[in-house]
């Protein structure tokens, strides 16, 4: 997958857990707690990708996969919560989890590779 690509995949993904979270931020106020921290952090995923394709050193793109690596786990996380606490419907949160833990595998192993490469 090219960065490009990535970078595509990063904002829909983004784009969904947005959308995702104005649904249980009307429902309650801890639908809006968790609503507004799962925003924030597939913000971050999308936002931290796109600074690592302007990455300056190989040690800022790694420390940069590091943060989208973080965000993307952080999300998952609030998605569980959300699936948990019944939120929203698990059934509706089955395509989004599977995207989350893609782009953490793909994220995950391209921390691995960059930390193992030579400059």
């Amino acid at each position: 997958m090219t960065q490009q690509e990535m970078k595509d995949r990063t904002k829909v993904f983004c784009i969904r857990v947005i959308k995702l979270s104005e649904t249980i931020i009307k429902k309650s106020e801890i639908g809006k707690i968790i609503g507004r921290q799962v925003m924030r952090s597939s913000t971050s995923v999308a936002a931290n990708y796109r600074a690592l394709t302007r990455s300056k050193s190989k040690a800022d793109f790694i420390n940069k996969l590091r943060i989208v690596e973080e965000e993307l786990d952080e999300t998952l996380f609030w998605i569980e919560l959300i699936e948990s606490l019944e939120l929203i419907k698990q059934d509706r949160l089955t395509e989004i989890k599977k995207e989350t833990a893609e782009l953490l595998a793909i994220i995950a192993v391209s921390g691995k590779t960059a930390r193992s490469t030579k400059s």
